[in-house]
């Protein structure tokens, strides 16, 4: 039985150069980089030159990258810094970001007591801009933070961040954007769109998990999450992931040489992938703005049957085929997909939806592999 995967909003496979990087790091460049010796020197200098490498894809400095052990850590360093050490007394975000934000936001208010706010976001998962720019005039005697992903993780729509970090700016507001499932997929040039805080993870572009980055712009100081090291210029304790972190800028370079041409397989892809859903079952909907080409993720299609079938995800996962439900992080949990539930009626929600999600090596044979098993199971 052939595997498919279409789980990749979740994870991508480790492309084979970024193994090979990984693998000889393991083997020549062992030092600890907080080591004065030739061996730490080595180490440090490796870690530095990858700091660069990833800043000029941003068009930013490389003191403004911070490496974290993933885009969850990064948000909540991002959060929490931007709080106990910027002064920020309102948080403004939407109840479909990832619980990465989420939770820390909880978490702020309940610590810190800092004020929650809730942008509205219609049927399709869309942010009300309108009401975003209502609650920024209304909180203009505060300091405020927007927090709205880039792309969301379970539907796919892609914040329009160049009009959001417009209005930030003309309130004063500072920007965080979770830009975890658009790094490595969509170009971001950090001066054209100035986006005060994005947070990355390697994973989600062919690189390995356990590492990422958070970017905080030139002049924002950072308060720590973890002490004792003072590593990453006292921003994060912790001794450096060199061989990971080597993984991360080469994933990132492959990456973005290849966009266009990703981009351009892929949307492809998926508009064949709607296409077929859409002619072998009637009933078929997509949640939020996924089926639309230009307002989602050409990585991610979240779709939705006529009747509740829990068992589903489950069956095509006998199959060889893996998908998911929502967000992977939700895995094994009894909850529904908080995202759903916050664009959809009651009834809708209840019925099943499926995460498809694509990368590079997804292939036309397999989505008609994919068809055919649906039909044998929805029909």
């Amino acid at each position: 039985m052939k595997k498919i995967y279409l789980d990749n909003a979740a994870t991508t496979p480790i492309d084979k150069e970024v193994i090979d990087v990984i693998y000889q790091s393991m083997i020549e460049n062992y030092g600890n980089p907080s080591s004065i010796h030739q061996f730490g020197r080595k180490a440090k200098s490796s870690v530095e030159t990858a700091r660069k490498n990833i800043a000029k894809h941003f068009n930013v400095s490389a003191s403004e990258i911070i490496f974290t052990a993933g885009g969850t850590e990064a948000d909540n360093l991002i959060l929490q810094s931007a709080v106990t050490n910027l002064g920020i007394e309102v948080i403004i975000t939407s109840k479909i970001e990832h619980h990465a934000v989420l939770h820390t936001a909880d978490y702020l208010n309940k610590t810190y007591n800092t004020s929650i706010l809730y942008v509205d976001v219609d049927e399709h998962g869309v942010v009300d801009l309108q009401h975003l720019e209502s609650l920024l005039s209304e909180n203009d005697s505060s300091k405020c933070l927007v927090t709205l992903m880039y792309i969301n993780n379970e539907i796919g729509n892609i914040l329009p961040i160049n009009l959001v970090s417009s209005i930030c700016k003309k309130h004063n507001a500072l920007f965080h954007s979770d830009t975890v499932q658009g790094i490595g997929h969509y170009p971001i040039d950090l001066q054209k769109t100035p986006i005060d805080f994005i947070a990355a993870s390697a994973h989600k572009f062919h690189g390995p998990k356990g590492v990422g980055f958070a970017y905080f712009k030139k002049g924002f100081g950072i308060q720590p999450l973890l002490h004792g090291g003072n590593q990453e210029k006292g921003a994060r304790s912790s001794t450096e992931n060199v061989h990971s972190i080597l993984g991360m800028d080469k994933a990132l370079e492959i990456a973005v040489n290849n966009i266009e041409k990703d981009t351009s397989y892929l949307t492809d892809l998926k508009r064949y992938f709607i296409s077929e859903l859409t002619t072998n079952f009637s009933d078929v909907q997509f949640n939020g703005n996924s089926a639309e080409l230009e307002k989602s993720s050409y990585t991610i299609l979240s779709t939705r049957f006529a009747n509740a079938n829990d068992m589903l995800i489950f069956t095509l996962d006998l199959k060889g085929i893996a998908v998911s439900g929502g967000s992977a992080c939700q895995s094994g949990s009894s909850k529904g997909s908080h995202v759903l539930e916050n664009i959809l009626l009651e009834k809708e929600a209840e019925k099943t939806s499926i995460r498809f999600s694509f990368s590079k090596n997804t292939t036309k044979e397999e989505i008609d592999t994919t068809i055919l098993n649906l039909k044998e199971l929805l029909n």
